[in-house]
């Protein structure tokens, strides 16, 4: 059992920067994804889109606002579950929460924020008849461990910054990588799209445009792929390993079933005071809640996640009166040891 103060149902930059919030307050976080690494849309569907709209970034990097994030709450230490979904939630007698994971790990929490952006992302899967006999069994959706795929043969399919990355990395890793795109276009990263031509040109990466994957072959492993081709008739590659990289599409899933008003696949919250649902206890935040007037934007999932871990304070903390600081002032603890704080004024007199 996994036990923490505020437990946050996704990694987003919403659920990151709660870490921080709630680190101010002393009040330590856990967060679990459905995804296998922090940063929810930012590290996965565009890490290398600049966003515009972050205060005091007139432009900055999807992929290096979740590094930031992460590096501004490595004081407070908050744990991870990654690659793991939240499926169901029980109350305590005691007013807690247990959440458990779609693998079975238990997390307990008085509170529970759900900052699941959008909600839990799953894989757009290609319209193939018999993919799902091969899934988990050389067809897979996301890479989570990519020594799986050494010394093997690899076919990924996809036109955007996800399948472009992963080609580009697993050339050092698989005995060979096949790139298939049904148009001739790439939509991502120009650096990336030149790296995968650079490659391509060396012989490293073997692309097929335009093209699309029809089917999947093998007995109880993927041993190869049909592939139809502009201007020429099917065909087989061999592969040990199928790798669709459409996208993610976003779900509420399972949250849906937890007793909270929804409205429109989102979560209605009291945004008069402190983002609460209409379970006791349990917040929403982030692009997952509606209200009156909400903006979808990371900036007021920042604001939303402020206020929130205020709240959460004095439900964890009833009897105690929290004294807000400036963190100008007052610095920065965090709960490894170390604080950040302004130099301190020096007296001296001037002769």
């Amino acid at each position: 059992m996994i036990q923490t103060d505020i437990l946050i149902i996704g990694a987003g930059p919403t659920g990151l920067f709660t870490v921080f919030e709630a680190g101010l307050l002393k009040l330590r976080c856990h967060l679990i994804d459905a995804l296998p690494q922090p940063g929810g849309q930012c590290s996965e569907i565009y890490p290398k889109k600049p966003i515009y709209d972050i205060p005091a970034y007139p432009e900055i990097l999807a992929g290096d606002l979740t590094k930031n994030l992460m590096e501004q709450i490595k004081q407070f230490e908050p744990g991870f579950t990654l690659g793991e979904r939240a499926d169901t939630i029980e109350k305590q007698d005691d007013g807690t929460f247990i959440v458990t994971t779609n693998k079975g790990t238990k997390h307990q929490a008085p509170v529970v924020a759900i900052a699941g952006g959008l909600g839990s992302f799953e894989p757009r899967k290609p319209q193939i008849e018999n993919i799902a006999k091969y899934e988990d069994h050389g067809v897979e959706y996301m890479i989570r461990e990519p020594e799986l795929y050494r010394d093997k043969n690899v076919v990924i399919a996809g036109g955007g910054d996800s399948a472009l990355d992963w080609s580009i990395f697993l050339t050092d890793v698989a005995k060979s990588v096949t790139l298939i795109h049904r148009r001739n276009e790439f939509r991502g990263a120009l650096d990336s799209v030149e790296k995968v031509q650079e490659l391509k040109n060396l012989g490293k990466i073997n692309l097929i445009t335009p093209a699309e994957v029809k089917g999947v072959l093998g007995k109880e492993h993927v041993t190869g792929v049909v592939i139809e081709q502009k201007g020429s008739e099917p065909y087989i590659l061999d592969t040990d390993h199928f790798i669709p990289l459409f996208g993610l599409a976003p779900k509420l899933g399972p949250i849906a079933n937890w007793g909270l008003e929804i409205e429109k696949n989102a979560i209605k919250v009291n945004n008069a005071l402190d983002y609460q649902t209409n379970v006791p206890g349990i917040y929403a935040i982030g692009d997952v809640n509606t209200y009156p007037g909400k903006l979808k934007l990371i900036l007021c999932g920042f604001h939303e996640a402020t206020l929130m871990c205020q709240s959460a304070y004095k439900r964890i903390h009833p009897d105690k009166k929290y004294v807000m600081k400036y963190t100008t002032v007052g610095g920065v603890q965090g709960f490894d040891g170390t604080k950040k704080e302004a130099p301190k004024a020096v007296v001296k007199a001037i002769e």
